[in-house]
């Protein structure tokens, strides 16, 4: 089963978001129009619902180990250490992936509208000379100068 078939937790988001169910998303981002938002999305999305099914192994496999039924020598803790790093793991990259999806999602345009070209800003030509740079203003005739120092 390819991770596009698989379902994901963020599915109905990104639904929602882009406007159309998950299998015209993946046709929509593999196709040569697609934005960088929506290829992101569902690259993302394909990575999440990989991890959420290594989460959903790891916890399968320990919840039969402990199982009531189960004979309580078969236990190991050595084993239930392993699968213990194995959840940290998955859990650390279905985070990660939720995170980036959501960044990605809370940083997009909003639906129909294209985002615009960012530009770099243009140096500012200074037409006014500061004031402390201005030549001092002209003595009225017959007004005492100051005197210099």
């Amino acid at each position: 089963m390819s991770a596009r078939d698989k379902p994901c937790s963020q599915d109905c988001q990104l639904q929602e978001m882009f406007g159309a169910p998950m299998t015209e998303l993946y046709a929509r981002a593999s196709g040569p129009d697609a934005s960088a938002a929506l290829t992101r999305a569902v690259e993302l999305r394909s990575f999440l619902a990989l991890a959420e099914e290594q989460v959903a192994q790891v916890r399968d496999r320990v919840h039969e180990a402990m199982s009531a039924d189960r004979d309580i020598d078969e236990l190991s803790a050595d084993q239930l250490r392993f699968d213990v790093q194995w959840l940290d793991a998955a859990l650390a990259a279905r985070n990660g992936y939720r995170d980036a999806l959501g960044n990605l999602l809370r940083t997009m345009p909003p639906p129909g509208r294209q985002a615009q070209p960012v530009r770099a800003a243009q140096p500012t030509v200074a037409t006014a000379v500061p004031p402390s740079v201005t030549a001092p203003a002209p003595q009225r005739a017959g007004a005492a100068r100051p005197r210099q120092p």
